[in-house]
């Protein structure tokens, strides 16, 4: 209900400038990927890895821009990171003893919300925060290992998968010339599937199989605005003569 008024109020807002924008971006940024699922119930900092992505916008109007991006980034936890209410590892993870690492890939198509027109150059600040929502591809390939020789190696497992994630988030973008911007963004994935981990498999009495996988990619971005300029009018003589 607050995103539907939030949207309801930046397009009251931008009524009156939401024609057709002459402005896109290519850009790089640098931040962190993070895991959430069997191993990690909850999100925890020392979990994040490093991650790179690369993107290109194309601003529709002046609040809704698309873009298409590829991040590549790491991901990990361990049972042996996970806190119970008296501050110690909880009895599940102090027996179960797993840690899980590996890498993702993901190719994504997102909208953006932009609330404030940041290339208008008028303008004494070139900011917008936004908000986004799209969907993704993702190839994960990931490792999973028990430290307790008592569980017989049966939550030793590797492997890859393809599968399908809603990427959602909000961010700010700050131009910091005309055609230089500043960027940040938290954004999490809500996959379909609880295997990222390869746990789903695994004695029920020992994993929650209906705890699915998420993932998350917060980072800094520097991209570089291109405008179309258009081609000037040319006349016929007549026409030029009658004007």
């Amino acid at each position: 209900m607050l995103l539907v008024c939030l949207l309801q109020a930046g397009s009251a807002f931008f009524c009156a400038a939401a024609n057709a924008q002459d402005t896109s971006e290519i850009g790089i940024g640098l931040g962190a990927t993070n895991y959430r699922g069997e191993v990690s119930p909850e999100y925890q900092l020392k979990n994040s890895r490093p991650a790179l992505t690369v993107f290109y916008r194309k601003d529709v109007s002046a609040p809704v821009t698309l873009r298409g991006g590829f991040t590549a980034g790491f991901l990990r936890a361990a049972d042996d990171n996970v806190r119970g209410v008296n501050g110690g590892t909880p009895p599940l993870q102090s027996y179960r003893q797993v840690n899980t690492k590996g890498s993702v890939f993901e190719a994504s198509a997102v909208l953006e919300y932009n609330f404030l027109d940041y290339h208008y150059r008028t303008d004494k600040l070139h900011f917008s925060p936004y908000l986004f929502v799209g969907v993704a591809g993702f190839y994960a390939n990931t490792t999973t290992e028990s430290k307790n020789s008592s569980l017989g190696g049966s939550f030793n497992q590797e492997g890859s998968m393809l599968g399908l994630a809603v990427p959602a988030g909000v961010g700010i973008k700050y131009a910091l010339s005309k055609h230089i911007n500043l960027g940040l963004e938290a954004g999490v994935r809500k996959t379909f599937t609880d295997k990222l981990d390869h746990l789903a498999e695994q004695d029920q009495l020992l994993v929650n199989p209906h705890d699915q996988d998420w993932y998350y990619y917060s980072g800094v971005s520097l991209s570089y605005t291109f405008y179309k300029i258009p081609c000037p009018k040319v006349y016929k003589k007549n026409e030029a003569l009658l004007e």
